[in-house]
């Protein structure tokens, strides 16, 4: 499992949201967002953004290129 499936995984859950009512929240289809988890798929750039607002993490952070989940250093 990739760092970007396992840390989107965590900030869903820590929201309390299954897949299907995360996806609503993105305003994305269920197909799509279980896919992002699955690692069958990549987000586009603006949904990456999407998530990175609503779970208040940094993209660095989602991405894996850093351990801070703070938008501040």
């Amino acid at each position: 499992m990739s760092v970007f499936q396992e840390r989107l995984r965590q900030c869903r859950k820590s929201v309390g949201l299954n897949q299907q009512e995360m996806a609503a929240e993105l305003g994305i289809v269920f197909r799509s967002y279980r896919r992002y988890e699955c690692g069958d798929s990549e987000p586009t750039l603006s949904t990456l953004v999407k998530l990175a607002d609503y779970f208040q993490v940094s993209l660095d952070y989602l991405a894996g290129r850093t351990d801070t989940p703070s938008l501040c250093k």
